[in-house]
């Protein structure tokens, strides 16, 4: 799942990398691509209805590290300190999921550069989003 607003330069990077997935007609039947954009809530029935095991989570994420860092947030830090830039929103989100549900949560984080108004990432955020697809699809394909 992509979280992010297209329109604000390195906040887009979730929804870049699921429009890239999407566009590289990647097929397997145990995977669902979904571009959230900012509002995320609004998939919650789909994720339950389709019970996964695990449900990743990408999105820009105020770390204080260098622009175009990715990290894998826990959960929990995530949840009680709201790093990501819709840090209300996802902390509910996300533990609105956990509710009553096995499958496993990761959050994606991507530290942005900027999140001025653009429709592209800058090239140190595209540079990681890219190399983060190459791995996920080298583990899931």
């Amino acid at each position: 799942m992509g979280v992010g607003n297209e329109l604000k330069s390195d906040d887009g990077v979730g929804p870049f990398i699921i429009n890239k997935l999407l566009d590289e007609n990647i097929e397997n039947d145990n995977l669902m691509f979904i571009n959230a954009e900012t509002v995320p809530e609004n998939f919650t029935g789909k994720i339950r209805k389709e019970n996964p095991s695990h449900v990743v989570i990408v999105d820009a994420c105020l770390m204080g590290a260098d622009p175009g860092q990715i990290k894998i947030v826990d959960k929990d830090d995530f949840i009680n300190i709201g790093i990501s830039t819709h840090s209300m929103s996802l902390s509910y989100f996300v533990k609105y999921l956990q509710q009553d549900n096995d499958f496993e949560i990761i959050f994606v984080g991507i530290e942005p550069e900027t999140m001025d108004w653009g429709e592209n990432p800058t090239a140190s955020v595209e540079k990681t989003a890219n190399e983060f697809i190459e791995i996920l699809k080298g583990i899931v394909l």
